[in-house]
């Protein structure tokens, strides 16, 4: 047996086992009940121990089931809070930290994307990965410019060396496809969340996030957006291939660490330049910045938030469709008729079912909170009331919503909304959110 199906059967395996220890874990737990969403959770132990293997096995898997994990990380603030404790740590490491690939693995990778001279590049390579993505590691390495200094001397710049893990688009592939076994465990630790979508989604962005030179071309679009912001810092590309991507390295404190320990200062302000990137993106570059996951994120030391990783992207050539903002705008002012006029115009709403506009409406307006005010703070316990009112089966909510629908053309803007509002309750952000939407969003303006 060679050793790329050993890897592969010892993959599955792991995935394979992981449903039995919880098969297990929910006999010994069974009778234990909380309250919240996951009305038929284990005991807080038993989570622990279910979380621990999970997440264990997630990071060691790299490829899909890592990314599948970071995806799922950015939801965790909608949890009660007795069942995301145990939750949190390992979540927070799989967002930035999975086993290395040994350093005659990245020499190999090295050589066969950028030559056998490939040394000669760098001024100095550390073999130590200073961070790990989904599908690849990133090494930090001084870069050798071409040309020379103002004072004459070579130029030499800090850099990121992102490697692809080799075998990382078979192993995406077959992770995927093993999770999607998964449902009955997810379901367990939060009953509303439906993983299908997610892995469809996944699986799509596949081929996209597998070539870095296309990330590479995202990138540059981003940087030359944003060049000289004073409030968002996108790093240069310097090099690339379809499976290494050099970019400028970036100095600054990981909005995993402001989560845990910032200040209400800097929780605050990360939260407003998150919401600042993310609405103002498609107007500027094109594109939406398509993972907002913390790891994704640093709060420069200038008060800038770097970003980094541009794999998934949406591409929004036209910026965010102008119905998006025009329908809340119609919510805010209580114009129930207009709202369900407009639901039905951009697929929401069936064309010809009867539907209740008041009842449209009163489902939407808790999710405008956050701009129904001039100010507003996201918090773990908003969003898990949001989560609770749409997921309970017995809710009016959860009834009206299965009349509704989600639009292809609207799934990867619906998804990084909620990732970026998942990050933001994770911070317990403030700030003056409907002022940033009347910047940055078509069709909507502030209700007075």
């Amino acid at each position: 047996m060679t050793d790329i199906p050993r890897r592969a059967v010892s993959r599955t395996a792991k995935l394979a086992a992981l449903p039995l220890g919880f098969a297990g874990r929910t006999v010994l737990g069974m009778g234990k009940r909380v309250t919240g969403l996951a009305s038929d959770v284990i005991s807080a132990e038993i989570q622990q121990r279910t979380a621990e293997q999970l997440f264990s096995v997630l990071g060691q898997l790299k490829g899909g089931a890592m990314k599948f994990g970071q995806a799922l990380s950015v939801f965790e603030a909608a949890l009660p809070e007795e069942i995301a404790a145990p939750y949190r740590q390992a979540l927070t490491k799989l967002q930035e930290a999975a086993p290395p690939l040994p350093a005659a693995t990245v020499h190999k990778v090295l050589a066969e994307q950028l030559g056998p001279d490939w040394r000669d590049r760098f001024v100095e390579f550390n073999d130590t990965p200073a961070a790990a993505a989904s599908i690849g590691q990133v090494h930090r390495a001084v870069w050798r410019d071409p040309g020379y200094g103002p004072s004459g001397a070579p130029k030499h710049r800090d850099v990121a060396v992102k490697i692809q893990y080799p075998g990382a688009g078979d192993a995406l592939l077959a992770d995927l496809k093993q999770l999607s076994r998964l449902g009955g465990m997810f379901r367990a630790i939060q009953p509303g969340l439906d993983v299908k979508p997610l892995l469809v989604e996944l699986r799509e962005r596949i081929t996209e996030e597998l070539d870095y030179e296309l990330e590479a071309e995202s990138q540059r679009a981003f940087a030359a957006a944003y060049a000289d912001d004073p409030e968002i810092f996108i790093p240069e590309v310097l090099d690339s291939s379809p499976r290494v991507l050099i970019t400028e390295w970036i100095e600054g404190t990981p909005l995993s660490q402001i989560i845990r320990e910032g200040t209400e200062e800097q929780r605050d302000e990360a939260g407003r330049l998150m919401a600042v990137l993310h609405l103002s993106a498609p107007m500027r570059a094109g594109l939406l910045h398509a993972d907002p996951h913390p790891g994704n994120f640093r709060l420069l030391p200038d008060g800038r938030l770097g970003v980094i990783d541009f794999g998934a992207v949406a591409r929004m050539p036209e910026g965010t469709p102008e119905p998006i903002g025009r329908i809340a705008a119609l919510a805010l002012r209580g114009d129930a008729e207009g709202v369900v006029a407009g639901l039905r115009k951009e697929g929401f709403v069936s064309a010809t079912e009867p539907i209740d506009a008041e009842a449209v409406l009163d489902f939407l307006r808790p999710m405008l909170e956050p701009i129904a005010e001039e100010e507003f703070r996201f918090t773990r316990a908003w969003l898990r009331t949001e989560a609770t009112r749409l997921a309970s089966p017995r809710s009016p909510t959860f009834q009206l919503s299965r009349q509704l629908n989600l639009p292809p053309s609207y799934l990867m803007i619906h998804r990084v909304t909620l990732g970026s509002i998942g990050v933001l309750c994770q911070l317990e952000a403030k700030a003056p959110y409907r002022a940033i939407l009347a910047r940055w969003l078509p069709g909507f303006a502030p209700v007075a």
